[in-house]
Order: structure tokens, then sequence, then C-alpha cells
């Protein structure tokens, strides 16, 4: 693998000490993002404002019995619920799928196929969005199309290094700049695009996003590293009784980091609907889009990032700096009180009852800091005492936390109607709290007492 490797990035040269295949993934991962999220900024908005409203839900092919299917496991729905309760298991499904996806693409159709077929999906599903008839069909393809375009160009970013080579964690920081990129671009432009000139524009730039990274990537097929044979694979041993011990206790982790997501799956879904209810959005004559505000997501990664790393370092030269289960409970915590200062948004109003806009600016960037210390450490974690044998499998376990955490925080969404603000930010971060305290009670009673696994990077822990 190493020798096959080393000779395709000679083949391809390379492009600043990197394989050429990685300017191609990183373009085409940033347009998905772009789409991505341009696209969920706008969705509960959409639904509740106008989708779901009389003239239009009746449009939706299939709506009737979906929303029946759907009310039978909740009880009736407003719109604002059904339209939260829609955005949860949406984002919590484009977050399963890619398990599935990237088997698929491992087992049976290849990276290449797999992340090809995931980009006509999706721009197949932006476009549908542009209209009522074709939503639960936009939905569908949008979900599919994630599922086999991400879980195949995670891997395909690893593939174009050799395992000892260690220019692949520079890749997957880069992987991880683009996805904040996205992040921060898509909801400056497409939150600007439905505010001038309507929903379906907004959509339909989010369906070109997609349809550039497809013909980036296509474009790209000579750069990049060729599918792996899907023939004579080592059957890998049974694991040993300390592995399936670490299996057990990362599975644990789950439904404990779940509540972390509830907060943050609440932060796509129902904040949008709060900014536009209680937040002074008025600056002079112009009125700040609602989707502008989730675009702080993707910049506060970038300005705190450095200042963490810098603050991790100076606590390391002392002895002092968490370990991973540690920085998870911290991350849990500082999001938490992230989430009970939007409770007390409604004690700091202007003449017309608003919140000023730098309220919520303060929230994203303090929840941020706490993301920063929650979920680069839970991947970090299970890479690092996974054993080997199901390492990635573990990896996209967890992943699950997120699914989970969108369903519920899309039910929790039906509350914004029924309860005061404050009760409602009181409620979520009363949940990430209480995952904090869990991960703290998970990693000291079961995980540290069941030998041989540690959680200090520094001492190393069983790897298979």
């Amino acid at each position: 693998m190493t020798d096959r490797v080393a000779e395709e990035t000679s083949e391809r040269g390379l492009f600043f000490g990197h394989p050429r295949g990685l300017l191609v993934l990183a373009a085409t991962e940033l347009w998905e993002r772009i789409s991505f999220y341009g696209m969920q900024t706008l969705l509960v908005l959409y639904m509740v404002d106008e989708l779901l409203r009389p003239g239009h839900v009746e449009k939706i092919v299939g709506f009737p019995g979906f929303r029946g299917g759907l009310e039978h496991l909740t009880g009736p729905l407003s719109t604002q619920a059904l339209a939260s309760q829609i955005f949860g298991l949406y984002v919590g499904l484009v977050a399963l799928t890619p398990v599935l996806g990237g088997f698929l693409g491992d087992r049976l159709l290849g990276r290449r196929r797999s992340i090809t077929l995931g980009a006509l999906l999706m721009t197949a599903g932006h476009f549908c969005m542009a209209f009522d008839q074709s939503f639960l069909l936009a939905l569908l393809l949008l979900i599919v199309g994630a599922g086999f375009l991400r879980g195949n160009i995670i891997p395909q970013f690893g593939e174009l290094y050799s395992q000892e080579d260690r220019r692949r964690g520079i890749a997957f920081q880069i992987y991880g700049s683009m996805v904040n990129l996205g992040a921060f671009l898509a909801p400056l432009i497409t939150g600007a695009l439905g505010q001038a000139f309507g929903w379906r524009i907004g959509f339909g730039f989010a369906g070109f996003g997609m349809l550039l990274g497809l013909v980036i990537y296509l474009s790209g097929q000579g750069v990049l590293p060729a599918d792996r044979p899907r023939s004579g694979r080592v059957k890998a041993p049974p694991l040993d009784p300390a592995e399936r011990r670490t299996v057990g206790f990362l599975m644990a982790l789950a439904p404990l980091v779940a509540l972390f997501w509830v907060a943050q799956s609440q932060i796509w879904n129902t904040y949008n609907l709060w900014v536009r209810d209680h937040v002074q959005l008025k600056i002079g004559s112009f009125t700040v889009p609602v989707p502008w505000l989730q675009s702080l997501d993707g910049l506060a990664p970038f300005v705190l990032l450095p200042p963490v790393f810098l603050f991790w370092g100076w606590q390391a030269k002392r002895r002092a700096e968490p370990d991973e289960v540690g920085k998870i409970a911290i991350g849990c915590f500082i999001f938490s009180a992230s989430t009970f200062w939007l409770a007390g948004a409604q004690f700091i109003t202007d003449g017309a009852g608003k919140t000023p806009l730098i309220w919520p600016v303060v929230f994203h960037f303090a929840s941020n800091l706490g993301w920063l210390y929650t979920v680069p450490s839970i991947n970090a974690l299970a890479s690092r005492v996974a054993p080997r044998a199901v390492n990635a499998t573990m990896i996209s376990f967890l992943t699950l936390a997120v699914t989970l955490g969108s369903f519920v925080s899309g039910r929790l969404g039906g509350l914004y109607e029924t309860l005061p603000p404050s009760q409602f930010w009181a409620l979520h971060a009363a949940a990430v709290g209480l995952g904090g305290v869990l991960v703290l009670i998970w990693g000291v009673f079961f995980a540290r007492r069941a030998g041989g696994i540690s959680f200090n990077p520094g001492e190393g822990g069983p790897q298979g």
C-alpha cells in the first residue's frame, strides 16, 4: 500500500508538497458544504413561513401520508412543530446515511462511483427544493446523496497518503477547514439571495453549487487514487477481551454525547425562528438576514482554534492539559453556559422588546469554543483507542450520536410555541450540561476502572 501510494503521488506531481488530488477533493468538499449549509439555513424558515401553509402544503406530493405517519408517532403537530420535526429527521438521517454509503463504497461501488452518484443525487435534490410538489423527493435525494458522498470522500482524502505519511494530519485539517469555510459562506450567500429574491433563488444557488462541485470532482479524476480492489481481503482476527471492553465503552459514549447534539442541532433548527422573532436585526435602514448569524459558526472556529491550541500547549507544559474525556466534558459545560446565555436574552431588550444583535453574536463564539473542546476530542478518542480491526467502524458508530441528538431536538423544537424562550433554551442548556456530567461519570467510574484504557494521548492506549 505504501509503495503504491508513493508511486502514484510521484506520477501525479505535487501541489505545495501534497498530492494534487487533495486540491480536487478540497474544492469538491467546499462546494458540497456551501450547497448543504446554504439549503439548511433556509429550510426551517421556508417551511414555517411558506411551504407548510395553506396554498402550498396541499401541493406536496405524498405529504398527507407522510404527515399522518409522523403524527401517529408524535401526536398532532402545529406548523412550527412539524417543521422542527422534519428538520430534525432530515439532519439526523444526513448524519446516519454516510455509514451505509461508506460501506457500499468500500464493498460494492468503489469511492469514485459513490462520490459521483452522491453529488448527482444532491444536485437533483437541491433543484427539487425549488418546487412545492417535489419537497419530500428533494429531502430523500439529499439524504441518500449525502450518504454516498460524505461516506466516501473522507476515506478518499486518507487514501491519498500512506498510513505512515505525516501529511495525512494536514490533509484532514484542510478537510475541516473546507467544512468550516462552507459553513461560513453559505448562510451569507443564500441568506442574502433568499431575502432579496425569494426562497427558490436561494435553493437554486445551492443546486448550482453542488453541480460545480461535481464538475470539479469529475475533471480531477486523473489525480485521484484508484479504487482499491475488493477481492483478496484478509479477514481480521477476532477481538480479545480487552478490545471488546474498549468497544463497549465507546458504544456507551454515543448516547451521552448525543445530549450535546440535542442543543447543537437546535441551533440549526428552531434557533432561526427565535432570531427572527426576538433579535433586533435592523442596523440603520438595513435588516440583517436571519441566516447570516449562522455563518458565525463557520467563522468562529477559525478565530478560536489558534488561541485554543496555544492554551492547550501552555497547559501541557505544566502537565495540566485535560485528557480527551475531560475536554469533552468541558466542551459540554461551555456549550451549556452558552445556551443559558440565550435563555437570558429576553431580559436584555430594547424599547421594541428586541434583544440586541450582539447577544447572539457572543453566543456563537462562546458555543463554538465548546464545540472545539467537544467534537474533535470525541473523534480523536475514538480513532486512538478503538481497536484497529474496528477503528473506522467505531468512528462511524459515534456519528449516530448526531442522529439521535437531531431526532430529539426535532421533537423538542415543538415546545418553542408553548414555552417562553428563557425556559426553551434553559431546557437545552440543562440537556448538554447533563451530557458533560455523564461523560465525566463514564470516564471515572467505568472506562478508567475497566483495565487498560488510557485517556491521556501521551500514554497511548490499546490499538488492537
